[in-house]
């Protein structure tokens, strides 16, 4: 496994160990990787076995969209009434 670079975070998706099932991601498809669009889930799987992916660690979310996680979403901000 490569050194963890100073920046790593609680919402760096490269690293496997800050993913958990049923957690809120954004990630980005393999048709998306051209334009960088963002997809917003719940992982239902983690697809990549190893503790670190430097585009970011595969899941499943849960209406099984496969992409590599670019953010982790540790909380919803209040919508505006």
């Amino acid at each position: 496994m490569p050194p963890k670079p100073a920046t790593a975070n609680k919402t760096d998706g490269s690293f496997r160990h800050n993913i958990r099932l049923g957690q809120l991601v954004d990630v980005v498809t393999k048709r998306d990787q051209k334009t960088g669009a963002l997809t917003r889930g719940n992982v239902r799987w983690i697809l990549t076995s190893a503790p670190y992916h430097s585009r970011g660690i595969k899941v499943m979310l849960d209406d099984r969209i496969v992409g590599r996680v670019q953010k982790i979403i540790l909380e919803e901000a209040p919508e505006s009434a």
